[in-house]
């Protein structure tokens, strides 16, 4: 889940500054940053606002439908610590969780040893199966659309704690000690959009 691991993304092709001047405008980037809040906060309403289940699953596997790119082009580039930049990074968890689920596996069991109280409230199971972590991170998600988001915020903070601490633990190497403080760094932007999102001030 390093920066290196994750895809170069490209800006938008509905958004590119040739596609509007040929239409006559000029490429105005404030923009995306506008589209990047609206269709997050769009997202979360209908979520929120709806009491269908089928609807919740499918924004739940929202990445399975549109693809991981799509959301990067509108939401990699927000900050950390907004709605867009948490909705972001929660999809990105359930992605790498999704393509490396015995890694996760491996990582969250090394980490509980050492941050027990965030493995209580990450809510797994034991033992941390892979199938276990799929699970999770789908009712984390879940939670942000049928919920209290900032409990399935500060829950997804928690699991990254685990994760972290276990890839500390079970990796050797810089780049393994990077990642680890990426995912933890990840950790505290969760928790305080989970902060944010309870005074009213996540956008």
């Amino acid at each position: 889940m390093s920066e290196s691991e994750r895809p170069h993304h490209r800006r938008p092709a509905f958004f590119s500054p040739s596609a509007l001047e040929a239409h006559g405008g000029a490429y105005d980037p404030t923009e995306e940053i506008h589209v990047a809040h609206e269709t997050a906060a769009a997202l979360v309403h209908a979520g929120r606002a709806s009491a269908d289940p089928e609807l919740t699953t499918r924004l739940v596997a929202l990445v399975d439908d549109i693809g991981l790119s799509t959301l990067a082009e509108l939401w990699s580039q927000r900050p950390a610590r907004s709605l867009p930049g948490a909705l972001w990074r929660l999809y990105v968890l359930r992605e790498w969780v999704r393509r490396a689920p015995e890694e996760a596996s491996r990582e969250y069991a090394a980490g509980i040893r050492f941050t027990g109280p965030n493995h209580a409230i990450a809510g797994a199971a034991d033992p941390p199966s892979p199938e276990e972590m799929g699970r999770l991170v789908d009712e984390i998600l879940r939670g942000v659309f049928e919920g209290d988001l900032s409990v399935a915020l500060e829950r997804a903070a928690a699991f990254c704690r685990v994760v972290s601490a276990g890839r500390a633990d079970v990796s050797v190497g810089d780049a393994s000690a990077e990642q680890a403080a990426n995912v933890l760094t990840m950790a505290d932007d969760l928790s305080a959009c989970a902060r944010l999102w309870r005074s009213g001030g996540l956008d």
